[in-house]
């Protein structure tokens, strides 16, 4: 069975040596008085709860899987239920949350490398809470004071859990499609119907109530997705007093049986005249889910990074316990018949591929989840806003980049194992199924790159990612002169100039051609995401730099590890650029009937 360790000195690397949280928060009144030994005590009191207590249920959850037992009846695997009231009893669902509703108001990039330590530990078990939090976080921004009042504290507490109800047998990405109903009774309710599919955590047995957001179309509302609206619809309907009442006409019809993930019950959601209640405004629905969205795409990101996490730790044990061979420069155990395969180039290469991509997507993310609280609570407007410009840019390569790295990494784990990474018993096999969802859900990866490309970048004539941009320049302007930066900073320099002019290309060609631009994403999002992480192991390795001569090893690894991103990872930038730019007449010259 894999092991999981909170990696502690990593994140305490990124949050205090390279990001400076506690000064930023200084910034930010709702949270001045966050310290340092705060943050750390409760990231390491989560990394025990996630070693200990779900970690030993994630590959026996993914044997057992969720289990339908009739009726609209879920139960989650053995352990889950007991598992996720340890989780409740301790607190954890409210450390981000407003205090209004009972939250501990800790800021959102505490949350975010809490969360990343859980998705190491079972990713599975995570989507319950995690979708509970996004849910929490929609009704938040969007609920009434009495949907507030109702719903926040026990969706606060872990009392209730939450989900989202978006897809549909015929409608996936394209909501604009979407049949499910809403017919308004008279009294403020509307009843509800039709079916929900792949909708995570739909049923099951960890909480009393679910809280489902679902999206549906008012009587007459205008097609597509200007017509779309957000109800309400639990599970069990509140009383007056706040408990549970009568069961609502929501039920799972099925779970699917699915290739990975099988801890999390993915259900079919029957509605057949539930009640719900209206979000926000009517055909509007769309705008209020966004926040559910949006969060659950950084989640993406996070359930990522923590399967790489893991996989990488996993396969570095092997690496230096396992022997095969012979050093090629000689016998390095020379009284034992055989050296560690950590002494061979290639493994080296698959480990140290792992590590560069799981260490720059820990530094991004955490950065990431800092320009949220900025965006947030910052007193300066034009700071708000230039975060939350940040957020929207770097959103599609969080959830894209980030998980299309993991499913290479947990690939090189399994690789790193040989035939025992294909056997289940070792682990490996079960990252790998359970990173390939990633890409897909939330917005497929191909969807994300067109968001990237069409309506975070061209759409404004590229004034966000010019905002990105100008925090290069200036770490640039910062260090150029700085001789033991050079070899990082150079290769920073030439993949800014070559995403501005790529990105300039683009857009004229798509002004002509609206398919260029589509055939030109998934490359182009491709080459930012190794220009954002270029950016942060270059910060990385100033930080390293600074502090080598300390005698510390961890800042002489993360030196090699910031030189083989720059020498072996950033270069295949070259060639996604080439397809960039190859046009879409080699993806659209052959007629769909040929193929």
């Amino acid at each position: 069975m894999p092991s999981y360790t909170a990696p502690m000195r990593d994140i305490q690397f990124v949050l205090h040596e390279l990001l400076n949280v506690e000064q930023e928060l200084k910034s930010l009144p709702a949270h001045a008085d966050v310290d340092v030994d705060t943050i750390n005590s409760i990231l390491e009191e989560g990394g025990k709860f996630a070693a200990t207590v779900i970690a030993p249920l994630n590959q026996s959850g993914d044997e057992e899987g969720c289990t339908y037992v009739g009726d609209g009846v879920v139960t989650a695997p053995k352990g889950f239920k007991e598992a996720f009231a340890q989780y409740v009893d301790a607190g954890w669902p409210a450390l981000s949350a407003d205090p209004e509703y009972g939250g501990q108001g800790l800021p959102h990039f505490v949350n975010n490398a809490f969360y990343e330590m859980l998705n190491s530990a079972n990713q599975a078990w995570t989507m319950y809470p995690g979708l509970t939090h996004g849910a929490y976080e929609a009704l938040h921004a969007h609920g009434t004071p009495e949907q507030k009042k109702v719903y926040l504290p026990k969706l606060t507490s872990g009392q209730w859990t939450g989900t989202m109800c978006l897809t549909e047998p015929h409608c996936g990405s394209d909501l604009g499609l979407l049949r499910t109903k809403a017919e308004p009774v008279g009294d403020g309710r509307y009843q509800i119907s039709g079916t929900k599919i792949f909708i995570s955590s739909g049923e099951h047995d960890l909480a009393e109530n679910i809280i489902h957001l679902v999206l549906a179309r008012l009587p007459g509302a205008p097609e597509g997705t200007k017509g779309i609206s957000l109800f309400i619809v639990p599970k069990f309907v509140p009383n007056a007093d706040g408990g549970i009442g009568e069961r609502n006409a929501i039920k799972c019809g099925s779970i699917e049986h699915k290739m990975g993930i099988h801890g999390n019950a993915t259900c079919v959601m029957n509605l057949d005249g539930a009640y719900g209640w209206l979000v926000g405004e009517p055909n509007r629905g769309l705008n209020a889910m966004f926040v559910m969205m949006n969060g659950a795409r950084l989640g993406v990101g996070m359930q990522s990074l923590g399967l790489a996490e893991v996989a990488l730790q996993n396969s570095l044990a092997y690496a230096k316990d396992r022997t095969q061979f012979r050093a090629a420069k000689g016998p390095v155990n020379k009284d034992k018949p055989a050296d560690p395969i950590i002494v061979h180039a290639d493994v080296r290469r698959m480990l140290l591929t792992q590590k560069a991509y799981t260490e720059a997507g820990r530094a991004f993310s955490y950065w990431l989840a800092l320009q949220i609280d900025r965006e947030l609570s910052h007193p300066d407007e034009k700071v708000r806003k230039d975060s939350a410009d940040l957020v929207a840019l770097l959103t599609p390569i969080v959830k894209a980049f980030v998980s299309d790295n993991t499913f290479e990494t947990t690939n090189l784990a399994l690789q790193c194992f040989g035939g025992h990474g294909f056997i289940k018993e070792w682990g490996m096999e079960q990252f790998v199924r359970d990173a390939r969802i990633n890409m897909i859900y939330e917005g497929t990866n191909s969807i994300q790159a067109l968001d990237l490309l069409a309506r975070k970048v061209l759409s404004d004539g590229g004034a966000k990612l010019k905002k990105f941009g100008k925090l290069m320049q200036q770490f640039i302007a910062e260090n150029a002169g700085d001789e033991s930066m050079k070899e990082f900073i150079e290769p920073l320099m030439d993949i800014g100039d070559k995403v501005t002019k790529l990105t300039g290309e683009i857009g004229m060609k798509a002004m002509k051609n609206p398919e260029e631009a589509t055939a030109a994403a998934v490359p182009y999002q491709r080459v930012v995401g190794h220009m954002v992480y270029a950016y942060f192991w270059a910060k990385m390795a100033k930080v390293a730099l600074a502090k080598q001569s300390s005698g510390d090893g961890f800042y002489t690894a993360k030196l090699a590890t910031a030189r083989f991103y720059f020498a072996k990872l950033l270069p295949e930038t070259a060639g996604y650029i080439r397809q960039a730019r190859a046009g879409s007449d080699v993806v659209m010259g052959l007629e769909a009937a040929l193929f």
